[in-house]
């Protein structure tokens, strides 16, 4: 059997039925329970290496398995593969010292913790634009101090640290410092109340407030907090849409349950043309979806940063295309696809953020046509020199 499969059948023999009703938490023990079974199961942790305690899958292989655990909104949180925690791990395991790693990654990597990454910040700070960064790190004798205020920082509430993007004072270079949650100067500000729920911590404020850290706690090295983000985004972009993608295969086999079982004007529903069309777009924006995704993953694992880039491709489609599936979905099951008869209007509250979520839509395709006319121009210039070298050497 291989992992997928597994996964697979995990998620529906243990938690589906272990599911809260529609737009509720997943309770403490709850969460506890279904990562014991992950764990008994052989399905923890898979993106995380073995010497952590996890399945050590290369990023290529991911997208079967976290859309096998995205089937339920809580599967990923069982396998333990869910934002933000499944970004930070992989970026202490890339960037981490080892120190840091036994101190951080391997607790979070065994379930044992939850963690959040602090870069969002309130207007006029850092969002969609990183370079808006606010929060600063103040050299002091032997550390830094952090003072600066975060929003929507998610999973903060409960996370026993934080993965902290702050600028140097002096140079502006941004830096990223592990904190503690328990550090005098963190604060856990007003709480957000944001459509999504299966993310454990909601998304608060979070103050630093004269949050004093040791040299040690600088995560990689000083100045190249810019760069880490990178690193971690264009793999958790992509992951997001693996997770909901398989949300969307749910939501899709809902309405194909539904109109299995139902007849309107004398035809079987299966048979109208009208709830032929929704079900063969779900089908197209499903598949095309895989597509990508398996694609980005692949090159992702070759060349990080080509990875990176086309990672808002995918991110782009993915997030539209899985909104419409679950919308057509609703629209296959009529009055109750908008009641909590069915989980099909909280999927819809789970995946409208993705829009809004590790940069707008609208951000990234902005960076994908400023991509394209930089990458012609380029071409374009390496053409014309060719040309007046061949004209000159003729000459």
């Amino acid at each position: 059997m291989t992992l997928a499969e597994a996964t697979r059948r995990f998620v529906r023999d243990v938690v589906l039925p272990s599911e809260p009703p529609p737009g509720h938490h997943l309770a403490a023990d709850t969460r506890r329970r279904l990562q014991d079974a992950a764990k008994e199961y052989g399905v923890f942790a898979p993106h995380v290496g073995a010497e952590f305690g996890g399945r050590g899958l290369g990023i290529q292989d991911w997208p079967a398995v976290f859309q096998e655990a995205g089937y339920s909104p809580f599967g990923p949180v069982a396998l333990n593969c869910m934002a933000p925690d499944e970004g930070n791990m992989r970026l202490l395991e890339l960037v981490a010292t080892t120190d840091q790693q036994e101190r951080y990654l391997r607790p979070l990597a065994e379930g044992r913790i939850r963690s959040c990454f602090a870069m969002t910040e309130p207007h006029p700070g850092a969002g969609s634009d990183p370079a808006a960064l606010m929060t600063t790190a103040t050299r002091t004798d032997g550390g830094w101090r952090i003072d600066g205020t975060k929003r929507f920082i998610s999973g903060a509430a409960g996370a026993a640290f934080a993965i902290v993007m702050a600028r140097d004072d002096r140079s502006g270079n941004a830096t990223m410092l592990l904190v503690d949650t328990d550090n005098p100067g963190f604060r856990i500000g007003a709480r957000v109340a944001a459509i999504d729920r299966a993310i454990d911590g909601g998304h608060p404020y979070v103050h630093f407030e004269d949050c004093v850290v040791a040299d040690n706690a600088v995560l990689g090295a000083v100045g190249e907090g810019f760069r880490y983000a990178q690193v971690r985004l264009g793999p958790a972009r992509l992951t997001h849409c693996m997770r909901w993608l398989g949300l969307a295969r749910r939501a899709l086999d809902i309405a194909l349950d539904r109109v299995e079982r139902r007849s309107l004007f004398g035809s079987a529903m299966k048979d109208l043309g009208l709830a032929q069309e929704l079900i063969a777009r779900c089908i197209i924006d499903i598949e095309t979806s895989d597509a990508i995704i398996a694609k980005t993953a692949r090159v992702m694992a070759d060349d990080p940063r080509a990875g990176a880039a086309l990672s808002s491709v995918a991110k782009v489609h993915c997030s539209e295309a899985v909104f419409a599936v679950i919308d057509r979905a609703m629209q296959l099951c009529g009055g109750d696809g908008m009641t909590d008869a069915l989980p099909l209007a909280s999927f819809l509250n789970e995946v409208r953020p993705f829009r809004v979520y590790d940069g707008s839509t609208e951000t990234h395709k902005w960076a994908i046509a400023r991509r394209a006319t930089r990458t012609r121009t380029k071409e374009i210039e390496s053409g014309l020199e060719r040309r007046m070298d061949a004209v000159n050497d003729h000459a």
